[in-house]
Order: structure tokens, then sequence, then C-alpha cells
């Protein structure tokens, strides 16, 4: 069956240079609506998740565009088909990175989505230039010290170091996603093969080198996450996922709990909706995930420098 025009939205897929480096980016344009004015729509900043890309946010990025919102999604460097410069991989360069970004796309104070360690950089991003963002949304990630769960970096490495991919043959690797992911959309599975090299024999290898994933690891292990929530003054919706996995979802209640206290003693509005499903819950329920952001901005929470701060105690469950 031929799909609708809104199915057939597609990205423009396109090179941008920010000085020392080129990043990749995706552009999806906003379809038209006709019950608010253009003006009032902020466009939407997506960044992902550590060794993923950006094709990870097709879907959800879709449904921002039928919702009448463009986006811009980034292969961070280092990953994708963005430069892979040897240095670069603490926050502050990741975030001046994405400054540049927005700077030179003219994206007027967009709402700012990351996933897991994007989730991190977003968070610090908005604490470094609140000027620059209208709002974040933190999926599954910038929630908990991970000093608390690993107490000294040597730990840390051994316990989540990657694995060897490099040289599997892509059907094992595409096998493996299918299998373990029948749920997920096709675009999600499309996506996550993005985040690997297709070499000539049909064999893989991640974009992102296994001693600039560990550069990436080290900076999250030092990074504290309490201190940015207490420095946090831009608007942020927390969408944490439970995976059924209770000391991790127990940490992360915790981390919400944290998180929430922050902003009340601050007064910086925040909101929490939880799913359940996978981590890259972008990827599983992108059009719920994107359906729950546009909910939060309609209902203000972007739109204002001080609004009391709201837990929503909806919990989305996939399947």
């Amino acid at each position: 069956m031929a799909g609708t025009k809104s199915d057939q939205v597609r990205p423009v897929d396109e090179r941008v240079a920010l000085g020392g480096i080129s990043l990749r980016v995706l552009r999806w344009q906003a379809q038209p609506v006709f019950d608010r004015a253009e003006e009032a729509l902020p466009p939407f900043l997506l960044v992902h998740g550590l060794a993923s890309n950006a094709r990870l946010w097709d879907g959800m990025a879709r449904r921002l565009a039928q919702g009448g919102r463009s986006s811009v999604a980034v292969d961070l460097r280092g990953h994708g088909h963005s430069d892979k410069p040897d240095t670069g991989y603490d926050f502050a360069t990741i975030s001046s990175d994405l400054e540049t970004l927005i700077r030179t796309l003219g994206l007027d104070r967009p709402i700012v989505a990351g996933q897991s360690w994007g989730a991190s950089v977003v968070l610090d991003l908005a604490v470094r230039k609140p000027e620059l963002v209208r709002g974040i949304v933190l999926v599954d990630g910038g929630l908990t010290n991970m000093k608390d769960a690993f107490p000294t970096w040597d730990i840390c490495w051994q316990r989540l170091a990657p694995p060897s991919l490099v040289g599997l043959p892509l059907e094992a690797v595409e096998g493996y996603f299918r299998t373990n992911h029948a749920d997920w959309p096709e675009e999600g599975i499309e996506g996550s093969l993005g985040n690997f090299e297709i070499r000539p024999d049909n064999t893989i290898a991640p974009w992102l080198t296994r001693d600039r994933h560990k550069a990436i690891l080290e900076a999250m292990w030092n990074q504290r996450t309490s201190d940015l929530w207490r420095d946090l003054r831009v608007p942020a919706l927390i969408v944490p996922v439970d995976g059924g996995e209770n000391d991790w979802t127990s940490a992360k209640r915790a981390g919400v709990e944290s998180a929430l206290a922050e902003a009340r003693a601050t007064g910086t509005p925040v909101r929490v909706e939880w799913f359940r499903g996978d981590h890259d819950i972008h990827a599983q329920r992108p059009s719920e995930l994107g359906s729950a952001i546009l909910e939060a901005e309609r209902s203000g929470l972007f739109g204002a420098d001080t609004s009391p701060v709201r837990r929503s105690s909806k919990e989305r469950i996939g399947g």
C-alpha cells in the first residue's frame, strides 16, 4: 500500500562546517498545521546517545514534522558520518560543537532533546549556555552520577567497555537487532545499523572507535549530574524509561526525585513522563515519544521562564 504524503517526508542530509570540524545533520521540515501560528513554533535539535547516530531519531523527527515542527538531528563528532578527530570528547567541547551548530544554522532558541549520553550533553549545554535553548528533553539519561555505581574509573571501564564488533558480518548484526527488537519499526532497525560502517566485504565496524568511546565514557564518569541540576535554569522534560531492570530503574527513580527537588528549589519548570520499553525508546516508540514532547510543549512547559514545577504520574506502556 502506498504511503501517505506524511509518511514520505524525508530529511535533507548535509554537512555543516563548524570551523575545525564538520558535522553531518539531517534537517526535517515542518508540515503545515493550522491550529498555531508558525512563529510560535520553535525548532528542535536532536542529539543521539553514545556510539549512536542521527538516524535513530528518524521516526520521532517525522512525528514532529507532522505536528508542524522542524528539527535537526546531528551526528556528533566521532559518530556516524561526521568528522572523527582524535580529541574533543569531553563535555565542554561537545557542548561547544552544539553551540556553534545552533548559531551556524540560525536555530532560534531550539528545544534540544538528547538520549542517554546525549541527555547528559544536552543538560551540560543548557547549564553552560541557557540563553541558547528554550528547553531541554532528557530521554533516559542525565539523571544519575556514574560514580555512585562505579567507585573507580577502572571498574567503570571494565563493566561498560564496548564489545569488539569490528569484522562481524552485517547479516549477523542485522539479525541480532531484528531478533532482540522485534517490536521496533523498520526505521528503528535501519537507524541502528547506521551506527556502523558497512565495509565492502559486508562486515561492519562501529563508527565510534574504541579509544574515543573510552574518552566519552570517562567524561561521563567524571560528570556530576546532580550539580548540573542544581545550576539548571532552563525548562526540562524528563523522559526516563522503565525497562524492567529493578536496580537500574530504581536508580533512575532516585535521580528523578533528586532532579525534581533541585528544580523546586530554583523554580525551574520540570515535568516527568515515564515510558516502559527499551533504552532506545526514541527508536522503539518514536510516535508516542514525539506526541509526549509536543503535548508538553503545547501545554506551555517551554513557553515561559517561570512556571510551577510539575510532575506527571503518567506512565506510557509500549507494546
